[in-house]
């Protein structure tokens, strides 16, 4: 799969306010995609630090992106369960999110994804994901 494909399923199939992160894909390898997350003042809060919301929102995003790659197409899911770690804060820097299928089977898929500084290279945000798959 190339990144061009994966990078017009964002216009696809998620919500406006999602496009509005600036998502771009970044990379991807056999088993996981890497999105970029451009540092923006409307995501951010007090100190320039990327909010929590916007680091799960990409978070969920690569992920979905993440399943499309290993089924080579979009297949309908949700999301059953994200436990998220904030390591520490990220500021003054765009964000790497690298989604992870770890496993996926008949109904259900699991994954994880890093946030690290894109120039630090330092985790900044941690989850694992459980999805039904429709």
């Amino acid at each position: 799969m190339e990144p061009q494909t994966l990078q017009a399923a964002l216009a696809e199939y998620f919500a406006p306010w999602v496009q509005a992160l600036g998502l771009r894909v970044e990379s991807l390898d056999a088993d996981s995609v890497t999105l970029r997350l451009p540092q923006d003042e409307k995501l951010s809060r007090v100190g320039g630090m990327l909010c929590g919301q916007a680091m799960m929102a990409a978070a969920d995003t690569a992920m979905v992106l993440a399943l499309i790659h290993r089924f080579g197409a979009f297949r309908p899911c949700t999301t059953v369960q994200m436990n998220t770690s904030f390591l520490k804060p990220l500021s003054g820097q765009d964000a790497l999110v690298q989604a992870r299928v770890i496993r996926s089977g008949k109904t259900l898929a699991f994954g994880e994804i890093d946030i690290r500084g894109a120039e630090d290279g330092k985790s900044a945000c941690r989850a694992s994901v459980t999805y039904a798959l429709l």
